[in-house]
């Protein structure tokens, strides 16, 4: 249905006359005339009686009358809610981001939001950084935490910090001063890595090229069980210094400050067709003004 034509109805029958509705419309009283008989038409029914004062409801009528209210009462609250959405600091968003890197980069950021922005909502989904970059790009996520992205013209990349995966082992094992012995060190193992981690691929293949690999290596699934075996004293392990260091701060120390590392970037990733209500800028902004802030490790 018409909702200009529900409108000509309602004013119809509340003024009790088509010439007095069509003054207070601004519409001539055939235009009026032409959309009731539509209406009637639509609804195969007859809406209103004519008598010499102007006009009455009918039985249905008067049902439809009670209708329209809540119609309208309907789609003013819709108004006021996507006006809401483009002008207030509410809505709902997705920010993807691999585990261990969420591990240390959400928590305190997550206080400070909902502190400041309660009525933004973020749920999380946890990926590798190639699968974040494809669902912030497939619309799935609105914002992503990604580690050395692949360019993509659709997407709008800051970078925020830097870290690096490096040869990481528990601070109670003794302090080694020349870079041979920390080579040695690493030579007797076991070397611990998360094996799809490319980092750590990377990172192996310059420990082959430089003749210290180990005979014992320990490929595990994802670098928070490499940080547990590492804290247990197990070994030798791959890791980012900024995930060895959360929640441990000074019990993973890097072996030596002359073995190879494999430097990363952390950018935050958006569609450059983001919706830009005042909520998804809020958010934004936040995640780059806090990934900023945090300094190099």
């Amino acid at each position: 249905m018409d909702l200009t034509h529900l409108r000509y109805f309602q004013t119809i029958a509340e003024c009790g006359s088509m010439s007095a509705a069509a003054r207070k419309l601004r519409v001539s009283q055939p235009t009026l005339t032409v959309a009731i008989q539509n209406l009637e038409e639509r609804l195969e029914t007859t809406l209103f009686l004519r008598n010499s004062r102007g006009v009455s409801l009918t039985s249905t009528g008067d049902v439809l009358m009670g209708c329209i209210d809540e119609m309208f009462q309907l789609v003013e609250r819709t108004e006021q809610t996507i006006l809401g959405l483009e002008s207030d600091e509410v809505g709902q968003f997705t920010i993807g981001c691999h585990e261990s890197l969420g591990a240390y980069f959400l928590p305190r950021f997550m206080r400070e939001l909902i502190d400041e922005a309660p009525r933004i909502a973020v749920s999380i989904a946890n990926a590798p950084s190639n699968e974040v970059r494809d669902r912030v790009v497939g619309r799935d996520v609105h914002f992503g935490l990604i580690v050395n992205p692949i360019p993509h013209p659709d997407l709008v990349l800051v970078d925020l910090f830097r870290d690096g995966v490096a040869l990481m082992v528990s601070s109670e094992e003794p302090p080694i001063a020349t870079l041979e012995d920390a080579r040695a060190r690493v030579k007797r193992g076991p070397l611990i890595y998360a094996g799809r981690v490319q980092q750590s691929q990377e990172l192996i293949t310059r420990i082959a090229g430089e003749a210290y690999l180990p005979e014992r290596m320990l490929a595990v699934g994802d670098l928070e069980l490499v940080k547990s075996l590492a804290l247990a004293g197990l070994g030798v392990a791959l890791l980012p210094r900024r995930v060895a260091a959360y929640n441990q701060p000074g019990r993973l120390v890097p072996l030596h400050p002359e073995l190879p590392d494999v430097p990363d970037k952390i950018f935050l990733a958006y569609r450059g067709d983001l919706h830009r209500t005042k909520a998804a800028l809020r958010l934004k902004d936040a995640l780059v003004a806090y990934g900023k802030s945090l300094e190099t490790p």
